[in-house]
């Protein structure tokens, strides 16, 4: 890939990690019109819609083995439990605090579980990094300052039950084999769609003279550009760019949370939030061991 290309693919990933940081905010302002079985039902039935072509136009098409198929089952179950707990904490509480706990908890806890139950070895800059993790989370909670009733308020428990949900999906995820990950994800979202229609969605019920116009921008936003969008360019980056590059623009999501969650939603953001994010963001890095910045190579 030529520096040109890579500069406008760079671009590409900043604005995919603007849509999953404006996906919190989307969920805040449609918590008012539906419940979150609804809101799985119609965000994924868009993201099939819009996706399918996509898979199509990449030469990935549908084909998936029965071992990814059951794996896609699986995941599902496991997806309808966090999309309940990600509309939930944001119902109940900011979306903000939801953008930057939740997105910069879950690979701390990817790490934790890997090591408690995969083997993965800890180092000792690991055991820094999880202990500057934890002051970090604790910050952003305001733990400091808070009463012990309002450090375990329900959104929090909701925000921090999704942070263990989505390693637990990325773990499930990594176990397909001869699939590629952008047509397992359709498939789940497929799935996922039917088990909620079924069981938790009752449509008779649904009034859609309240979905205005408010609500078509919210859902097709969260739908379409954090959904198909911003997961086709990150899986299209790490083809392209490598893991490690793609995994150091996913420290935008909780900064993009932030300010779009003060522009459009007028949220206060409070400093423990700012400094708790940075905190986790550093812990994450060096976890990971990700480079932020690349040295350039000596010319002989």
């Amino acid at each position: 890939m030529t520096q040109a290309n890579k500069n406008i693919f760079y671009i590409l990933m900043i604005l995919a990690m603007a849509g999953w940081g404006a996906s919190w905010v989307n969920a805040k302002v449609l918590s008012t019109y539906m419940t979150e079985y609804e809101l799985i039902f119609f965000r994924n039935l868009f993201t099939i819609i819009t996706l399918a072509p996509v898979l199509i136009f990449t030469k990935k098409y549908f084909y998936i083995n029965k071992r990814s198929l059951l794996l896609a089952v699986l995941a599902s179950i496991v997806m309808i439990i966090y999309m309940k707990c990600y509309f939930l904490g944001t119902k109940f509480g900011t979306a903000s605090l939801g953008g930057a706990l939740v997105t910069t908890l879950i690979p701390i806890n990817t790490f934790l579980i890997m090591a408690l139950f995969f083997g993965k070895r800890i180092l000792k800059k690991d055991i820094f990094a999880l202990g500057l993790g934890v002051v970090g989370i604790l910050t952003m909670l305001n733990v400091w300052t808070f009463k012990l009733e309002q450090i375990f308020a329900i959104q929090n428990m909701y925000f921090l039950g999704a942070s263990i949900l989505w390693p637990t999906l990325t773990i499930i995820s990594s176990k397909i084999t001869k699939t590629s990950p952008m047509v397992f994800t359709f498939y789940m979202y497929i799935i996922t769609s039917v088990i909620v229609s079924i069981g938790f969605v009752d449509f008779t019920a649904i009034d859609f003279n309240t979905y205005d116009s408010i609500f078509w921008i919210n859902i097709l936003s969260l739908a379409v550009i954090s959904t198909t969008f911003s997961t086709t360019v990150y899986f299209v980056g790490i083809e392209k760019l490598g893991t490690n590059e793609v995994s150091s623009f996913i420290f935008l999501v909780p900064f993009f949370a932030i300010i779009l969650s003060i522009v459009f939603l007028d949220e206060h953001i409070s400093p423990s939030i700012i400094i708790g994010t940075i905190l986790t963001i550093i812990a994450v890095k060096i976890l990971n061991n990700i480079k932020l910045f690349k040295k350039k190579e000596s010319r002989q």
